[in-house]
């Protein structure tokens, strides 16, 4: 079940990092940011953000810090029960000024269920063997991870956010039209869900009209076995935006269903998946999913440094990371925020942070 974590008085200064266009008035800055804060060991995080001089979290910081986001997707913060990493990382550094930047507070924080590390009790890999330690027990897991919470991800917020919705225990198998391969174990079928962490819909307070963020994470399809589940999360996140489309999909709680008609909604996330077929390791289409959607509008965000990719890994520069807001939304700037080599922030991530700033149609302009 999510937790809803509430303290801290929510900062109201303008983005003031170079290069970075401030923020229009009526406008909602939407941010999505996998900050790569995930351990060796169960606890690591929690350690190092005890400190108050992690580099890796002090540069992240300084990142948030710049851009300034009214609502933020952190992906790859471990996640633990009593929501101590996501205080300490809020609390430690993003409320304290980091490499000459101004501190950010967010009053609103909901820290999400993640199936990452979470035993399936059954040989998901097929290699005779369950759980193990480390790797062994990560590739048996319901979500790659070595220990439960790894690779988790939760929502920061200077608005108010209503009681989210999570997707985590619906099973691969019950999606209509579902891409796990046929000869996967029955054992298998019965325990393994289409969501590697989880999808949520989280309701966020704009005034009087609501913003339902959809978010999640979808597995890298990094092996054979993972390409299909990494498209089918992502059809799973289009799909509810969808009422109609969606009513296959069984929430945590039993409700049925995704986006009510006419809600407003901006998907965030790593997808784990570029557009280009010729990139990366994903199914041909699978992000076009969402981004040939006509529910939504693509901003196609880009740096000067980098263009529309979101992240560097070995194989290249690719577009992982999305912002993409329903079409009934007002979409006014975007972009990443892909700092310049020699700057510390550059080294914060292989992940750089997407924005996008939008307006529901009725604020006045």
């Amino acid at each position: 079940m999510a937790v809803m974590f509430a303290g801290l008085v929510a900062s109201t200064a303008a983005a003031t990092a170079l290069d970075l266009p401030v923020k229009p008035d009526g406008a909602i800055r939407f941010a999505t940011y996998n900050v790569a804060l995930a351990g060796e060991t169960a606890g690591g995080i929690i350690e190092r953000l005890t400190t108050l001089d992690d580099p890796q979290a002090t540069r992240s910081a300084a990142v948030i810090q710049a851009v300034r986001p009214d609502v933020l997707l952190v992906q790859e913060l471990d996640r633990d029960d009593d929501g101590r990493a996501l205080s300490l990382y809020a609390g430690n550094y993003l409320a304290r000024p980091q490499d000459g930047g101004e501190a950010i507070n967010y009053p609103h924080r909901v820290l999400l269920p993640t199936n990452t590390g979470v035993p399936s009790g059954v040989d998901l890999d097929g290699d005779g063997e369950i759980g193990g330690e480390g790797i062994d027990h990560a590739v048996d897991a319901l979500g790659f991870g070595r220990y439960p919470g790894q690779y988790a991800f939760a929502l920061l917020s200077m608005l108010p956010v209503g009681e989210p919705r999570t997707f985590t225990e619906f099973l691969w198998r019950d999606m209509p039209g579902h891409r796990m391969a046929p000869d996967i174990s029955e054992a298998v079928r019965e325990v393994l869900p289409l969501s590697s962490k989880t999808h949520a819909l989280i309701p966020v307070e704009v005034g009087e009209t609501v913003i339902t963020v959809v978010a999640a994470h979808p597995t890298p399809p990094i092996r054979p076995p993972l390409v299909p589940r990494n498209a089918d999360e992502i059809r799973l996140v289009v799909d509810l935006l969808h009422e109609a489309r969606s009513q296959y999909a069984i929430d945590d709680k039993g409700v049925r269903g995704g986006l009510a008609p006419g809600g407003s909604a901006v998907v965030m996330g790593d997808l784990n998946a570029d557009p280009r077929p010729e990139a990366g390791n994903s199914a041909v289409g699978a992000i076009r999913y969402l981004l040939d959607d006509p529910a939504v509008i693509d901003p196609e965000p880009r740096s000067d440094e980098a263009g529309t990719a979101t992240a560097a890994f070995s194989i290249g520069q690719l577009r992982v990371d999305y912002v993409v807001p329903t079409a009934d939304l007002e979409v006014l700037q975007s972009g990443v925020y892909w700092p310049p080599e020699g700057d510390p922030a550059h080294e914060a991530s292989d992940h750089y942070l997407v924005w996008v700033d939008v307006r529901p149609r009725s604020v006045a302009k």
